[in-house]
Order: C-alpha cells, then sequence, then structure tokens
C-alpha cells in the first residue's frame, strides 16, 4: 500500500511538474489572477476561459476559482507554488460552469512538499446537487471539446458549502463568502477580502464578454443591485479586466440585461417566433460585447419559453 501511494504522488508530481505556470497578477497586495481569454465553448475552448486565482494570508491560501480542465488546474497550482509555500486550505467555488471547477481536481490531493493538508472545497449550498445533475454532460462535453487534453479532469463537488454568509480565515486575513438567491446560476458565490478591499463576482458580473444566463435574469438584476453597493475598491469579474469602476460595469451589464428581457418581451407579444427573435432580441447592444451572436442566442433561448408564460 505504501508503495502504491508512493507511485501516485510520483505520478502526480510529474503531471505538475510538465505544467506550464498559469500568467497571473498580483492586482493588490496578496490577491492574484489570471485573466481568461474570451473564447465560446464552441470555438477553440482550451479550458482556460475564466478569471481565477488566490489569496494569500499568513497562515494559508484560498484559491478562488480553479479553471475549466485539470490541466489549467495543475497550472494555477504550479503559479501559487511560485509565490509562496503556505499550505492551501481553501478552494472556493463561485458557481457551478465548467470553465470554473473543472480544476478542483487538481487540488485534491495533499501537497506533502508544503505540508499540509487536503484543502477544504467550499460552494454555494445548491452547488453539490447543480454538479450532480449536470456532471455527467459536463464530463461528455469537456471530452469532445479538448479531446485528450481533457486528462485527468473530473467534477470535485465542494464538501463545505454556504447557504448565506461563511467567513474563513487565512490567518490575519478572512474571506467573506456570500451564498446569492438565483442569479446567473442557482448556486452563485461571492467571495470579499476586507484587508485589499478586492471582492470577486464570479459571474455575477461580466466585462467584455457577453454576459451568459443560466439561472433568473430578474434575480440577477437584484443581486447587481445589492453589489453596487459593496464596498469593494476593486472588482474581480468571472470574465474580463479587473476593474475599479464596478458601478460603470454593473452599468453596462444592467443595460444589456434589461434590453434583452424588454425586446423578448415585445417579441413575444408582437407575435414573433423564437428564431425571429434570437436575430433581433438586444441587437442594438452587439457591438458592446464580445462573443455577442453567440451567447446572445443561448440567452433568448433560455428567455423566451419562460416569458411567453408570463
Amino acid at each position: 500500500m505504501r508503495r502504491l501511494i508512493h507511485v501516485v504522488w510520483l505520478l502526480a508530481a510529474a503531471q505538475l511538474a510538465v505544467a506550464a505556470p498559469l500568467r497571473i497578477d498580483q492586482i493588490a497586495p496578496g490577491v492574484y489572477v489570471h485573466i481568461g481569454q474570451h473564447k465560446d465553448f464552441e470555438e477553440g475552448y482550451d479550458g482556460d476561459i475564466a478569471n481565477i486565482g488566490f489569496v494569500v494570508g499568513s497562515d494559508a491560501v484560498a484559491v478562488i476559482d480553479t479553471g475549466g480542465s485539470y490541466a489549467v488546474g495543475m497550472a494555477l497550482k504550479q503559479a501559487l507554488r511560485a509565490v509562496t509555500q503556505l499550505p492551501i486550505r481553501y478552494v472556493i467555488n463561485t458557481h457551478g460552469h465548467p470553465d470554473h471547477v473543472f480544476g478542483n481536481a487538481a487540488f485534491t490531493e495533499a501537497d506533502p512538499t508544503a505540508g499540509e493538508g487536503q484543502p477544504r472545497l467550499v460552494g454555494h449550498a445548491t452547488l453539490p446537487r447543480f454538479l450532480a445533475l449536470r456532471g455527467d454532460a459536463y464530463v461528455r462535453n469537456l471530452k469532445q471539446q479538448l479531446g485528450t487534453g481533457a486528462g485527468a479532469s473530473r467534477l470535485v463537488a465542494p464538501g463545505e458549502t454556504v447557504q448565506d454568509r461563511l467567513t474563513l480565515d487565512l490567518g490575519g486575513r478572512k474571506l467573506e463568502l456570500r451564498a446569492w438567491p438565483k442569479a446567473h446560476t442557482d448556486n452563485d458565490l461571492s467571495v470579499f477580502d476586507a484587508a485589499s478591499g478586492t471582492l470577486w463576482t464570479g459571474d455575477l458580473l461580466f466585462i467584455e464578454r457577453t454576459p451568459a444566463i443560466d439561472g433568473d435574469l430578474q434575480g440577477w438584476l437584484a443581486a447587481m443591485d445589492a453589489l453596487d453597493k459593496m464596498p469593494a475598491g476593486l472588482t474581480i469579474p468571472g470574465h474580463g479586466p479587473v476593474t475599479r469602476d464596478r458601478k460603470a460595469a454593473l452599468a453596462r451589464q444592467r443595460h444589456y440585461l434589461a434590453t434583452l428581457l424588454h425586446d423578448v418581451r415585445a417579441g413575444i407579444r408582437q407575435g414573433a417566433d423564437m428564431p425571429t427573435t434570437m436575430a433581433t432580441a438586444a441587437a442594438s447592444e452587439r457591438s458592446r460585447w464580445q462573443l455577442f451572436d453567440i451567447v446572445n442566442r443561448r440567452n433568448v433561448n433560455l428567455l423566451y419559453p419562460i416569458l411567453e408564460w408570463e
């Protein structure tokens, strides 16, 4: 048994050694972020489209989202180890979309070189159920998208969940986690680092990339109003660049979502079918967002049947 464990560790170490570290930027003392690319799941997807990173305290580290594949998660781990050898105490998922969680598996093994135990995986109270329902489809899609590049990718659900709020201590630094009602998804979680005044919104905020709906649009608009009032000076969206002007970023996203809602309702009232509405809803926003045609059509596909029953 000891020999088997040793072999497993050597294999894991070898995989870690060949993973090229991700580029990370220190945007505040102890706060490190990797900015994902604006690619779609259907066009050149490589697992590296979400913003992911970590926060370093005096005693431990918390990873916030892990990327869209095991390889991306390992590359993030390599980048983290180039910054600090402190133990990784927490891995936090802001929600369950595959581009944010498939890297979890890279952090499930304890790292003896850092003198650490297995990190605690933390997410929204509804996240385990979300992953259980969609897991098979997510894994199947990833294998189609990445082929052999999917490698050891697998979904690992959090063992610790947040129903409302939870504070995590990294030593001289506390992270305030907040679970949101159904918004972008039904399992959105934000993370606020009071020490640096930095807010990680997950996909409650998109910058540059067209916002994608997978939850409740009215709930998302309500969550954005609450995010607008939070005291953070620096905001890390789920996609797009870090910003110091959260109000402007939220206003831009709110305008798109409100326009989309208005136009889909108008199309339904006028008797337009879904394909017609897909071509016209929020068309005035096309030049303002990346991947608009792909994501906006998906948004209409989700909203149209819901709004038909209003």
